[in-house]
């Protein structure tokens, strides 16, 4: 893990050390860094925007580009998204360089602006990727497989999870069997990745006292390219199967065969 990413995480703290404004949820060294900030901006007519910043630094920053969730009450999705498209704009301008504090100061600064740059562009951008600054091997649509362990509050969870589905863009099947849970998605890298930081960082479960916590035992099992034989998920849909052939046939008809074979099969042995 670089220094400089460690020295910058300690620097913005130490900034932002009022209640709630700065919160490191996770430090691995193969994961990167993962902390949010919350800071109040003025934003389009004179109004007070409390504005909550997500930011994931891979294990090779500053070299590469941080991943970014912008969110707010008071702004729309729409606008939070335009938001996040500047800010990583922005960010390819201090490429190789600390940057997360610089995004910081502009963004309080810009707020106003980049809300309208927002709506001025969000017609003509349909259709095309503004959102990603990795590689050309991202591009396009990626499926992942997840396990997860159990749902005590699970009436939540499943609001929790569609919702982030609906707010990513990504399609797929959240799929219950027994107590297997599965959670298959399809959509653009950044935002898979994105949805990955969410459920690992929000307390979206209960644990066995009835207080809030981290989803701490999902397991990544699968992460590809969407292959042209692969059918693309026209939306996010919550599923309850009763038989162990009901389940493989909805990766059957998704042609994803092959992935109910290696990874969904070897855990019911």
């Amino acid at each position: 893990m670089s220094e400089l990413a460690l020295e910058e995480v300690s620097a913005i703290a130490a900034i932002f050390c009022g209640k709630d404004e700065c919160e490191v949820l996770e430090v691995s060294e193969t994961e990167g860094i993962s902390f949010r900030i919350q800071t109040h901006v003025e934003g389009p007519l004179g109004t007070d925007v409390l504005l909550k910043l997500l930011f994931h630094l891979p294990i090779s920053y500053p070299a590469s580009l941080p991943n970014i969730s912008v969110n707010s009450e008071q702004l729309t999705r729409t606008q939070c998204v335009g938001v996040r498209e500047r800010l990583l704009e922005e960010a390819k301008r201090h490429f190789s360089q600390p940057m997360v504090h610089e995004l910081i100061l502009w963004i309080q600064q810009n707020l106003k602006h980049a809300v309208e740059h927002a709506g001025a562009t969000s017609v003509c951008c349909a259709g095309r990727s503004t959102l990603s600054t990795g590689a050309a091997e991202d591009d396009g649509i990626w499926t992942i497989l997840l396990h997860l362990d159990h749902m005590r509050a699970k009436g939540k969870y499943v609001k929790t999870v569609e919702k982030w589905c609906t707010d990513l863009k990504l399609t797929g099947r959240l799929m219950f069997m027994g107590k297997m849970i599965l959670l298959l998605l399809q959509g653009d890298r950044r935002s898979i990745k994105e949805y990955l930081i969410l459920q690992k960082t929000t307390k979206v479960d209960v644990d066995s006292s009835g207080k809030k916590c981290k989803e701490k035992m999902i397991s990544v099992l699968s992460e590809t390219k969407a292959q042209a034989e692969h059918r693309r998920f026209q939306a996010f849909e919550v599923k309850e199967y009763s038989t162990l052939d009901e389940l493989q046939n909805e990766f059957v008809a998704a042609g994803l065969e092959e992935l109910f074979s290696e990874f969904v099969l070897s855990r019911l042995k």
